[in-house]
Order: structure tokens, then sequence, then C-alpha cells
């Protein structure tokens, strides 16, 4: 060994940062053998154990166990293989921690009683296949029977969640808030009316995307008076509801009188359920769409206004 420089097994783990207990347990394992020994039987190593050590401890702390470090070592399974491998491997834990994470916090902020805890547990724990499963029956109950063609296809594609192969903490805690909420009945009910009345006014010469164009038309002609500060009860009000019953004729079927404005008052109810919001929210958050624009204060704004001229 002349002309080598060798090491004791101390001044080996001082300069790889590590403890002689350390050096030693790779030693005895085999993982980073002694170069030669002293004349009284200590340990040396050489240049070579220092960068062995350095790549074995790197492999640890990767998580490869002690016999895929040898197989590496010895040349009989190639590291970019076992990399891939374990990579693999990795993306399987993190998915799941990544799933209790999101579980947690939200019973956290939810302060989810245990029956509440153990339903959301259950949502995030679903297969692909399932998660399917569960989309397609909210799907069928809210839509099948209602028509056919490509608008009803439009719709039920515009309200299907795709939850992708890794999702981060988010798009977990959007997915088992929407399984919940789509299995709420009465939630089922009101997108099979909201529906049935996109499909009707298809049927009768309306556009194909009923109350994406009244939400809109509420939209434009409400938002200046939101803006001006124009209370809905107020005189100032007459002429914004009387335009807006005029621009939303065309696409219901009706004129400005009571009977009219009690039926748009019903689908603007309708429109402006909560529910539909939060669902299109966490449709955006799942699917990786844009956060849709929050019509909540134009429709209050109709909504009130219609009442008060109904009802005085």
């Amino acid at each position: 060994m002349n002309g080598h420089t060798l090491y004791s097994i101390g001044e080996l783990a001082r300069r790889t940062g590590t403890t002689v207990k350390t050096v030693r347990f790779y030693s005895d394992c085999g993982l980073v053998p002694p170069a030669d020994r002293s004349p009284v039987g200590y340990r040396l190593y050489d240049n070579g154990a220092v960068a062995r050590l350095d790549f074995v401890r790197t492999l640890r702390d990767l998580g490869l166990d002690l016999a895929v470090i040898r197989k590496v070592l010895d040349r009989e399974l190639a590291l970019s293989e076992v990399a891939e491998a374990h990579a693999d491997a990795l993306d399987v834990q993190i998915r799941i921690l990544r799933l209790r994470r999101a579980v947690l916090t939200a019973m956290a902020r939810r302060g989810a009683t245990p029956e509440e805890a153990t339903l959301m547990h259950h949502l995030a724990q679903l297969s692909e296949v399932e998660r399917q499963r569960l989309v397609g029956d909210f799907l069928d109950a809210a839509f099948s029977g209602v028509g056919t063609g490509s608008v009803l296809a439009g719709i039920m594609r515009s309200m299907t969640p795709e939850l992708p192969d890794n999702p981060d903490t988010e798009q977990v805690q959007a997915w088992v808030e929407l399984a919940e909420l789509s299995q709420d009945p009465d939630f089922r009910a009101l997108l099979r009316h909201m529906a049935e009345e996109e499909l009707a006014g298809h049927i009768h010469g309306a556009t194909p995307a009923l109350h994406s164009d009244l939400t809109a038309i509420v939209r434009d002609q409400i938002a200046p008076a939101l803006a001006a500060g124009i209370e809905p009860a107020s005189l100032q009000a007459d002429p914004i509801v009387a335009v807006l019953m005029t621009r939303c004729a065309h696409l219901l079927d009706y004129g400005d009188d009571a009977g009219a404005r009690c039926r748009l008052l019903v689908r603007l109810e309708r429109v402006n359920d909560p529910r539909r919001e939060r669902y299109l929210s966490l449709l955006a958050v799942i699917n990786g769409w844009p956060e849709p624009e929050s019509l909540r204060p134009v429709l209050d704004w109709a909504v009130h206004a219609l009442r008060a001229r109904i009802h005085g």
C-alpha cells in the first residue's frame, strides 16, 4: 500500500462527517471494507473508502436498504434502474401522504365529527375508477333523461371533475368537498331544474347556454348599479329592472309583467344558490382551471330588486 494515504477508522469518520460507530457498521456489513490493517490489527481505509462511504450514506438518506445498496456497489443492479424504481415507490408514498395531510387539514378546518371524518377519509382514498363511478352517478342523477345531444353532453362535460394523477393538497381537499356536495340530493335536484331550463331554452330557439347568457345579462346590467351604490328596492332601480326584463325576454320567452318577474326571480334564485358557485369553484381547483368569477353580488342585487317589486 506504499504511496497511498491510509486513514484510521476515526480519521475516516472525521473526513466524512460521520461517527466511528457508523463507519464500523458499514465496514462490518462489507459495504465499506478496509484497504489494509495496521501492524496491530486496526482497520485502515484509503481514499476510495471515503468516496464509497459518502455514496452509501447518500443512498441510505434516499431510503434504499442495505441489500439494494450492496447490489449497486457490486454492479449487480444498475443505479439508474434502482433510482427509477425507488422514485416510483416514493411517488406512491407522497400521494398517500398528501391525501392524509389534506384530509387531516380539512378535518381541522371544519371541526369534523367522527362520522364526517370517516366519510372524508373514504372519499380521499377512492381509486380513479371509484371516483369516476361516483361522478358518473352524480351526473346521471342530475342530468339523465333531461335530454340528449351536444348541449347536454356539453353541460355534463363542464361539470366533470378530473383529479390529476399527482394532485396537490388543495386539489385533494377540493375533491373531498366536491364529492360530499355531489351526494346532496337537493343539489342534484337544483342542477336538474337548471338543466331542464337550459335545454328547454335551446329547444325553443334560445342560445344553447341559457344560464351563461342569463348571468352575463345580469352582470352587464347590474354591475354599474352596484358600482353607483343604487339600492335594489329604490326608485332609481326601476329603469334598471325594466331593462333587465327586456334583455331577458328574448331568452326566456316572456315580457315584463308580474308573472314574468316571478319566473325570472325563481331562475335567478336557482342560479344564485351558493352550492352551485361553490361547486364551480371546487371544480376549477380540481381541474386546474382559472377561478370562476363570483356573480353573487350582482345576482343578490337582481334577486332583491325583483322581490321588492313582486312583494312590495
